[in-house]
């Protein structure tokens, strides 16, 4: 009997396999296993299988899960994996014969007593590489397994595609690694290396044209979301292929196989604490604040955050701008930034506060960075921070400066009451465009000539988008690079089905219906299906009264989870008066499948 762990949760006897059905007993084997032969607490267990806030007979629950998980063993035949009960917690014993991630992660070990040898190094990978099957616990239901383990677990199985890619280079094996390179690189657009690593294989097989237009594609990306330049290993193989020089042999340029199995060695012997800690990462990239191509709009806020971030002031500034996704928070704290550079002459950072998954950066990590970074170039304390995409306000207090020349500008879909609370500052929340500043937008990106031939066409994308940022973004983006397709036509096409349509093909973070449904992913299951219920009713205002009947809540509750998705810039405005939601918010809601989870949970 087995267990296969990278993938859907299931037990495996021979050629037979069982998924195991989405459950609770199902979190807890799955929080069990991650953590194999280590105790993982009892606090951990709870959180895990309930989120961060449980029911007052969760631990009695939990112990019934055991009950039931030690129940399904006996059904299947487990008799060398027990469950444990132990001081604090709870432990599972099991080994490479009966648990894939330990065989994955003993495959890696031992590839490096190979390294000499790149042919059997690279059949060592690929055989612990097979054991990865689909969707990493799809049915496993967790909000914290799949913010805190399943992003750390993605990235030791990419780092060993990435070694196992090397070698294929290395052996000459062009073939068989545009195969994986070319799924990889969909899969992860932000993992450079990759695209590196498919640019060489595309000219060494070569496909010289091929190999230029994926680097104008990564180079795209990377300005577009990171707003940095590709990497100078990247810029150098670009020239190299325009010069058409020979590349020579494909050197071994990433971590070896025992660089990985260390990695793996120091994640296995980790023990699981009493409290959540964010999964360790690959350290973001802190660039520059980057211009905001054709921004327009905000003459407000951008007035008002101009003044205070360079005004006499006897302390440092902070300034929270929030709002739903995509309604511009990043690009209005960019061009801010770009406005009052010259007041902060030791640099203008931007900080991702988010992992590529999602996942929150914890504070401590984000602090190491951007001290190595002030060691390293000297800067001194007038400093202006972008801390962009804030989950929480624990995540951003120990970030903000203190020396009175610094500042910040935080962005977060969520109101951070707490933060202002205790740290005061400037708040900024902002809501779709008013008609003028979408007409502003249009005229800027697509010209005068083109919005003042269709006046009309114009203003009804503009309704069409709901006046919406991104939407707009998308939309003109579209149009710029198809300049014969006429305004007109333009709406016809857009209003048959305008969720599906603004979205960009090249670039699938540039989606209205990707964007809010990723939001979507960040609140618990019960807490989404309020919102998409809610979205349906067909009043323009909602009322606690109103929902509680759709979220099957009394009164009361059903108010809490309007001011959480209010907090969460899924709904504007709010008690005393009536929540609304932002038009085009409403369209995503109603046209996606509501959750058959009961509200109860929210």
């Amino acid at each position: 009997m087995r267990f296969q762990l990278l993938g859907p949760l299931s037990i495996t006897d021979g050629p037979e396999s069982v998924v195991l059905a989405p459950s609770k007993p199902t979190i807890l084997l799955a929080s069990l296993l991650l953590h194999a032969n280590s105790v993982v607490s009892t606090e951990y267990l709870l959180r895990t299988v309930w989120g961060e806030v449980q029911p007052a007979t969760a631990k009695a629950a939990l112990q019934t899960c055991v009950l039931r998980l030690r129940r399904l063993f006996t059904k299947y035949g487990v008799t060398e994996t027990p469950i444990e009960a132990v001081p604090g917690g709870y432990r599972i014993i099991a080994g490479e014969q009966n648990l894939d991630l330990i065989g994955f992660r003993e495959g890696v070990r031992r590839a490096t007593q190979l390294t000499r040898d790149p042919e059997a190094e690279l059949d060592v990978l690929r055989n612990a590489l097979a054991l990865w099957q689909g969707s990493l616990l799809a049915n496993v239901r967790s909000d914290v397994l799949h913010r805190d383990e399943v992003p750390r677990l993605t990235e030791e199985r990419l780092r060993s595609v990435e070694r196992a890619c090397d070698l294929e280079l290395a052996l000459g094996r062009c073939g068989e690694a545009l195969v994986e390179l070319w799924s990889a690189t969909r899969a992860h657009p932000g993992h450079e290396r990759f695209r590196e690593q498919l640019i060489e294989c595309l000219y060494r097989t070569g496909r010289q044209t091929e190999a230029l237009a994926e680097y104008r594609r990564v180079k795209g990306y990377l300005l577009d979301e990171l707003g940095v330049d590709p990497s100078p290993a990247l810029q150098r193989l670009e020239l190299a292929i325009l010069r058409g020089d020979d590349l020579g042999p494909a050197s071994d340029k990433r971590p070896s196989a025992q660089v990985l199995a260390l990695t793996a060695e120091r994640v296995r012997e980790e023990k699981v604490p009493a409290a959540a800690t964010a999964p360790p990462s690959t350290p973001a990239v802190l660039p520059s604040v980057p211009a905001v191509p054709s921004f327009s709009g905000r003459s407000a806020e951008v007035a008002a955050m101009t003044a205070r971030l360079t005004e006499e002031r006897g302390g440092p500034a902070t300034v929270l701008v929030s709002g739903a996704p995509g309604i511009g928070k990043t690009a209005l704290a960019c061009h801010v930034a770009q406005l009052v550079r010259e007041h902060f002459p030791d640099g203008r950072l931007l900080v991702r506060m988010t992992g590529p998954g999602g996942e929150p950066r914890g504070a401590a990590e984000v602090a190491a960075e951007l001290e190595e970074l002030r060691v390293r170039t000297g800067s001194g304390d007038r400093v202006l921070l972008v801390l962009d995409d804030v989950l929480t306000a624990g995540q951003v207090r120990p970030l903000l400066p203190s020396a009175p020349g610094a500042a910040a500008i935080v962005t977060s879909r969520r109101g951070l009451a707490g933060l202002v609370a205790t740290h005061g500052g400037s708040v900024h929340r902002l809501g779709t465009f008013e008609e003028a500043e979408s007409h502003e937008l249009l005229l800027s990106v697509l010209g005068t000539d083109r919005v003042n031939s269709e006046p009309e066409a114009a203003a009804r994308l503009a309704e069409i988008c709901a006046h919406y940022p991104l939407a707009l973004r998308i939309l003109t983006a579209r149009l710029l690079t198809r300049p014969g397709l006429s305004l007109a036509d333009s709406v016809r096409w857009l209003a048959d089905d305008p969720m599906a349509r603004l979205s960009l093909t090249d670039d699938p973070g540039m989606s209205v219906e990707q964007v809010l449904g990723e939001a979507l992913d960040r609140l618990g299951p019960g807490l989404a299906a309020a919102f998409l219920r809610i979205g349906s009713l067909a009043h323009d205002k909602v009322r606690a009264e109103d929902s509680a009947e759709a979220l099957g809540l009394p009164v009361a509750a059903a108010e809490e989870a309007l001011e959480r998705l209010a907090d969460a810039g899924l709904l504007e405005e709010g008690p005393p008066g009536p929540y609304r939601m932002h038009e085009l918010l409403r369209v995503y809601a109603c046209r996606t499948p509501h959750h058959t989870q009961t509200t109860q949970k929210v």
